[in-house]
């Protein structure tokens, strides 16, 4: 029955009661989305989740690193992207009691609040999540999501950019955010009219790895002012041959994706004699930021010790997120998302040092309600639970 209900408007008067301070204090010691979410997984207040709607496993020539576009429904409380963000997918694995938390980047065009969305995901043997989401991924199920990331985004109106030329530099997975890019300007009515260009210049392993292999062939053969220049295999980015494409492309919008060698080589081509980088370059490696543990300086080894006061169990600090020590020692607090957003996972710390991971940002400040899921020890501390 409660399938055929309509979820709760962000806007509505419902929605609005759902996410009020008293819906809030009715609800603790858990949140409101955890009681709507054993109704139906996509009833949300606050939080974000996804449904699959359909997996398309991509044709390449290679079966080491199988590439899926999953199309999602996301919840209602969705806010949309701009093209170019990423966003945080959580998934529970099976026969695991935690939650994984990876970034990838939106493929679609960019969405208005609560439309469907794309993500074209290549898979990696050492990567748990991309492997799960393209080997195991089907219709129905649901993922936890954050709301879109970053700011390597097309900013200017797609259909009357600000400038006449723009230049797309990716390699390998790093596509994704420029194929967004690409389809809404198509979307929106980007027609190579009035001298208007895109140059998309893409490096792949060989042919046979190419993503969107079907569509850029489509896009290149079309009058929409998109050039599409592929280059495969040994085929490696020069200064020279982007002078020849594009020949002052120092002073063109210029959006770079890629692994870390692309990066440093288009780096190098907009960096003057002076080491001015060109301020017309917008960069980002194919793998959005994702929470990392907290590093110590100098290469220190990691010091202090971790204890939750309330259950008298204590740890060496391991720099992993404090949620993660509280599960490593068997405890089992409340959490939701397991990205920072949804707070189900704020405790207090009575004392001691801790670092934001997503921040880098450290606190001694006695008494801090902190999010533990994003937290970790940056020496001795005390957390409540």
């Amino acid at each position: 029955m409660s399938a055929l209900i309509s979820p709760p408007a962000p806007g509505g008067p419902v929605g609005r009661l759902l996410r009020s301070r008293l819906a809030a204090a009715l609800a603790t010691p858990h949140s409101v989305d955890r009681y709507l979410e054993r109704f139906n997984p996509m009833w949300a207040a606050h939080e974000v989740r996804a449904r699959v709607v359909s997996v398309h496993r991509e044709t390449t020539g290679t079966d080491t690193a199988p590439v899926a576009t999953l199309t999602l429904q996301p919840t209602s409380t969705w806010r949309g992207h701009r093209a170019g963000q990423h966003v945080l997918v959580g998934v529970e694995l099976p026969g695991s009691a935690k939650r994984l938390t990876r970034a990838f980047s939106i493929s679609s065009a960019a969405s208005a609040p609560g439309e469907q969305i794309t993500l074209t995901i290549r898979a990696h043997d050492e990567g748990q999540v991309s492997a799960y989401l393209v080997r195991e991924a089907q219709p129905g199920t649901i993922l936890h999501l954050s709301q879109a990331q970053g700011e390597f985004t097309l900013h200017e109106s797609p259909a009357t950019p600000t400038t006449n030329h723009l230049l797309l530099i990716t390699g390998g997975s790093g596509i994704t955010p420029a194929m967004s890019m690409v389809r809404t300007l198509l979307r929106d009515g980007y027609d190579g009219h009035a001298g208007r260009k895109v140059t998309f210049l893409h490096f792949a392993r060989s042919a046979e790895d190419q993503i969107f292999a079907d569509e850029l062939a489509a896009i290149a053969a079309a009058d929409n002012g998109v050039d599409v220049q592929l280059r495969h295999g040994d085929a490696l980015f020069s200064a020279f041959e982007l002078r020849r494409l594009v020949p002052a492309y120092r002073e063109t919008d210029t959006w770079l994706c890629g692994p870390a060698g692309l990066v440093d080589l288009v780096k190098d081509a907009y960096t003057d004699a002076d080491g001015t980088l060109a301020p017309r370059l917008r960069m980002e490696f194919f793998k959005p930021a994702v929470a990392r543990a907290a590093q110590p300086a100098d290469g220190a080894e990691l010091a202090g010790e971790v204890t939750f006061t309330r259950s008298g169990a204590s740890a060496p600090a391991s720099g992993t997120s404090l949620l993660e020590q509280a599960e490593e020692l068997g405890l089992k607090p409340e959490f939701g998302c397991r990205m920072g957003i949804c707070f189900s996972c704020t405790r207090t710390k009575t004392a001691g040092t801790v670092r934001n991971v997503l921040t880098g940002e450290e606190s001694s400040l006695p008494d801090e309600e902190i999010r533990i899921c994003v937290t970790a020890a940056a020496g001795d501390c005390h957390i409540d639970l």
